[in-house]
């Protein structure tokens, strides 16, 4: 089994900056993609960015140019800048990862237990 634990997150004003960061730990022999996804009130839980072990990144449309993903991959973190947060942004920010657990198994997808980003108009 492996845990994601994040950290960052709270409360900005519009136009602020928050950086979150997710550290996966257990029994992990390597990870595939990681990312973070959030969701909004009464709304289903969306891609912000997702970024391959290789590096590859992919962001949601309404997310790009504001933030950046990126990952350690000997560390096994994943951290997300946001900078000119808007009040659409707010939310709870989940960290994602593929985790392969031994050379023989299969990758399983793991969440964090969500952090609340708040931006204030």
């Amino acid at each position: 089994q492996a845990q994601l634990v994040e950290s960052g997150g709270g409360l900005v004003q519009a136009g602020g900056s928050l950086r979150l960061s997710c550290a996966a730990s257990g029994s992990i022999f390597n990870i595939r993609d990681m990312g973070w996804y959030r969701q909004a009130p009464g709304k289903q839980r969306e891609l912000v960015a997702r970024v391959t072990a290789g590096g590859a990144t992919k962001y949601a449309e309404s997310v790009k140019g504001r933030f950046t993903i990126s990952r350690h991959n000997a560390e096994n973190t994943v951290s997300l800048e946001m900078n000119s947060l808007k009040s659409e942004d707010t939310g709870v920010y989940y960290c994602y990862a593929q985790v392969v657990e031994g050379f023989w198994s299969a990758a399983r997808d793991y969440w964090g237990q969500g952090t609340q980003v708040t931006v204030s108009s």
